[in-house]
């Protein structure tokens, strides 16, 4: 199966609400790599490698964010694969 990088920026009330770790959390269940962090204009930004099924489900996933979220946009973009060794919080 291919490998694929994506960019994912999410808009809506997505800090504070457990965003980023669910986002990992579901991220480690699918063996994706990569990262998720809050910037400043309140938007979640996460990259994403792995197997295309795998990156397509975290992407859908990302619509629906854990209970407290209310996702109103999330765009997408392929990027590069970078080759990261893990998922990670950043801060």
């Amino acid at each position: 199966m291919a490998r694929i990088g994506l960019r994912a920026l999410v808009s809506g009330r997505v800090q504070g609400v457990y965003y980023r770790q669910s986002t990992a959390l579901q991220a480690e269940r699918l063996a994706l790599v990569g990262w998720v962090r809050n910037l400043a204009d309140g938007r979640v930004e996460a990259w994403v490698e792995g197997e295309e099924a795998a990156v397509r489900e975290l992407t859908e996933w990302l619509w629906r964010g854990p209970e407290y979220a209310r996702v109103e946009k999330v765009e997408l973009e392929e990027v590069a694969l970078q080759g990261f060794a893990a998922f990670r919080v950043r801060r």
